[in-house]
This record gives C-alpha cells, structure tokens and sequence, in this order.
C-alpha cells in the first residue's frame, strides 16, 4: 500500500491540473524509492514501474488501461481490475496474501531500479515511437516549462553538443 505523503503528492498534481500518468508518476518515483531503499526487489525496471501504475491506479488515480495490442490482455484485464478496485473503498488486504508478495520480491534484485536500468528502460521505450511521436512529445514537454526552465535546457543541451562535438573535421 502506497504511503499518505505519495497519495497526497498525487492528488496535489491532480488538483493543479496535470495529467493521470503525471500523478501515476509520484508512485512509480515512490516505488524506485523502496527498491534503492532496500525495501524489496524486482526482477526488471518494468516490473518496478508496473507495481507502480498498478498502486496508483488503486489509489483513485484515473489511469486507463494500456491499448489493445500493446500489451498483454491478462496486463490490461489487471490495469482495468485495479482502476475498478480504486473506485470502491478501500478495505484491510489479506496479511498472508500481502506477506507472500513481499517475501517473494524481497528475493529480486535491487538492480531494476538503479539509474543505468531507467535510463535503458526509457531509451528502450523512446526507441519504439516514430520519430514524430517524440517530437510531439518534447514540444508538449517545452510548452509545459516557465521560461527559466527553458533557459535552463537550453543551456544543458548547448553544453552537451560541445562535449560531444566531433574534432576530425567531419
């Protein structure tokens, strides 16, 4: 079960206006946490960031579920099955059931939620969308900045073209 200062995280970005996958964001972020903590483990950052979506979604966050076609339909049966579990109240899970999980992903490694693992993870997911996708995605991204912070990015992105400017003349 998430704990009160992420579910209030989330509903602080949901009273500001900002998307379900922001808000879901929090719980995955939270979830990255426990893991580096030491808490318990996963088997792979997809999964990390599954048990996430899967805690936001029973908290009340209006996340859909993934498409048809995207991922598996026992997957998308599980998302829609947790955004029905978020409507109802919320009642005392089973302690042998919930103690089983966690001794089961206490024997994972911490390793799916290391920055290395993230950073393949998302490059891994970027490389699927066109090339087009992406580009919408970082106008929306841009548009969502204050000046400041475009500022900011587009002084990061400058120092970053000329550390890795070629020098052989080509």
């Amino acid at each position: 079960m998430p704990d009160k200062q992420t579910i209030r995280k989330a509903m602080k970005d949901k009273q500001e206006g900002k998307s379900p996958s922001t808000q879901a964001g929090e719980f995955v972020k939270a979830e990255m946490d426990k893991i580096r903590a030491g808490e318990h483990g996963a088997r792979s950052t997809k999964q990390a960031i599954a048990i996430g979506l899967s805690e936001a979604r029973r908290a009340g966050v209006q996340l859909p579920p993934p498409k048809k076609g995207q991922y598996s339909d026992e997957v998308r049966e599980k998302a829609k099955h947790d955004l029905e579990k978020g409507k109802q109240p919320q009642h005392e899970p089973n302690p042998r059931r919930s103690e089983a999980i966690l001794d089961a992903l206490k024997r994972e490694g911490k390793d799916a939620a290391s920055h290395a693992a993230l950073s393949r993870q998302a490059k891994s997911v970027s490389r699927k969308r066109t090339s087009a996708e992406r580009s919408e995605i970082a106008k929306k991204a841009a548009a969502a900045r204050t000046p400041e912070e475009r500022s900011a990015s587009a002084r990061k992105a400058a120092a970053s073209r000329k550390k890795h400017r070629r020098t052989d003349g080509a």
